[in-house]
Order: structure tokens, then sequence, then C-alpha cells
């Protein structure tokens, strides 16, 4: 039997015009996920798929790190940046979407706002 293969197109990643200097790591978040709103789909998906194969726990790590995978595959050219401080912000909304999956993925208190 030959494994499926996730296809996941991916869009072009837009990055916010001020990215940083004063400005809190919620707040770069929700700028950049207003420009990026597909990425939680694809999260979404890459997580549905987990858990129609069975997976239990699900880290949001491996999940950035599939996006990245696809998007190298899909795109040439300027890398891919996904930056790892909006991971815990894209795990609590997909369990704000998805209260059912509260048990594949471990949060801890948000340390910076």
């Amino acid at each position: 039997m030959v494994p499926v293969q996730l296809e996941l197109p991916v869009a072009p990643l837009r990055h916010p015009e001020s990215q940083g200097a004063g400005l809190s790591i919620q707040e770069r978040f929700e700028a950049f996920h207003q420009l990026n709103p597909w990425i939680l789909g694809k999260l979404e998906s890459l997580t549905a798929d987990c858990v129609s194969s069975g997976l239990g726990r699900v880290g949001i790590g491996m999940l950035f790190e599939v996006l990245r995978w696809q998007y190298g595959r899909a795109t040439s050219g300027d890398p891919w940046r996904l930056n790892n401080d909006f991971r815990s912000r894209y795990v609590r909304m997909l369990l704000e979407l998805h209260p059912e999956w509260s048990s594949l993925f471990e949060t801890r208190g948000l340390r910076a706002a």
C-alpha cells in the first residue's frame, strides 16, 4: 500500500511593513495573520490529517516544519520565513476553532503579550 502524500498548495507569504520595533509578539502576529490568513487553514488541514491518521499528540513545531518543507518544494527564490514566535498563537487559534483538539496540543501560559 502506497502512503497518500498530503498536498498543500501554498500562497505567497506576505510580511507586514512594520515588523518589529516596539510591537508586541501579539501585535506582530495579528499583522502577519491579517496578511496571511491561509496559513491557519493549512495548519488546520495538517492537524485534521494527523487526527484522521490516528495521532494522539501533535506538535505545532512539526506542523510549522511541514509547511516550510511544502513551501520549499513548491517555490523558489526568497526563503519562506514563518516566525517561530507565532507558534503559540496559531495553536490557540486552532483550539479556539476546534476545542475537540485540546488533547492533541500541549499549551503553556504566554510569557509575552
